[in-house]
């Protein structure tokens, strides 16, 4: 397994990470019930052929499945030294209960987390969303807001680093780089959506992250299915498995520190490692988006 630091956070973790969506989510992607007897015993299967392999980042949220994916991670990895692995969660940036305000919801969603995944403390909580407003990006970072509350807890001991989710490259993620309040990012990047990198710039989210010393996962490594749609439009007989060059498209960008990949069984676990173990398949990104010859 290749490992690598976690931006300026001294943490070594594993190129790819274990995302936490697919185990929660009902019928994401595929037909799947994270209730059912099978489908949990098989996400435990993944998770601890995932140790197994040397994957050592492990990525959750509150969210997936009400609390589903969390608890299924909590089954396997607690029975792990925690200073092997590092778990990353992570909680809405604005309270649903109008009585309650975003710090106080953090502090419960936290507590939560902690519950389910039968931990006394997180490596990492991350800010859950998928888009910011300026408006929101104000709230966040302002007074009670859910920053202050992740940085208290931070303060407190029960998380060492703080994080936000994002698959834009607007204004508001650049407020929240520019704050210098959050340790690291996660974001939306792949070979279909290259938004947060164009090397012939420079310019993007990644090149931010990046000069700010910040640990940088990206999500939908494998696009989510949206390109294998693509090309199944294009070609309805197309039965070539991408996700071979999908993840090695991503693992080739030198900015990005662990690429996340939902997986849901251990067979799944082991083509992905097999996958990540190939360092001849890497490509040059710069050349590729190259226009002279």
């Amino acid at each position: 397994m290749e490992y690598t630091m976690f931006g300026n956070t001294g943490v070594k973790v594993s190129r790819i990470g274990f995302g936490g969506a697919v185990a929660g989510l009902k019928n994401y992607l595929h037909a799947y019930d994270p209730g059912s007897k099978e489908s949990k015993k098989a996400v435990y299967e993944a998770l601890e052929t995932a140790l197994e392999k040397g994957i050592n980042y492990f990525d959750t949220a509150a969210a997936y499945g009400g609390g589903a994916s969390e608890e299924m991670f909590g089954e396997v990895l607690s029975k792990v030294d925690p200073s092997t692995i590092f778990i990353a969660t992570k909680c809405l940036a604005r309270s649903k209960d109008p009585a309650v305000d975003d710090y106080d919801a953090v502090m419960r969603s936290v507590e939560g987390s902690l519950k389910r995944l039968r931990l006394q403390k997180l490596d990492l909580v991350q800010l859950h969303g998928l888009s910011y407003t300026d408006e929101d990006a104000k709230r966040i970072l302002g007074e009670r807001g859910a920053v202050e509350a992740l940085e208290q807890l931070k303060k407190d001991g029960v998380i060492r680093f703080i994080g936000f989710t994002t698959e834009d490259n607007n204004r508001a993620v650049y407020d929240f780089f520019d704050s210098g309040r959050f340790d690291m990012v996660q974001m939306c990047y792949n070979f279909l959506f290259q938004h947060p990198y164009e090397p012939s710039r420079p310019f993007g989210s990644l090149f931010e992250a990046e000069k700010r010393g910040m640990g940088i996962s990206v999500m939908r490594a494998t696009t989510s299915g949206t390109f294998q749609k693509w090309m199944k439009t294009l070609r309805p007989d197309d039965d070539f498995d991408y996700t071979r060059a999908l993840i090695q498209f991503v693992l080739s960008n030198r900015l990005v520190d662990v690429a996340l990949i939902g997986m849901r069984s251990a067979k799944r676990v082991l083509q992905n490692v097999e996958i990540a173990d190939d360092l001849a398949g890497r490509i040059d990104i710069d050349s590729l988006h190259s226009r002279y010859v």
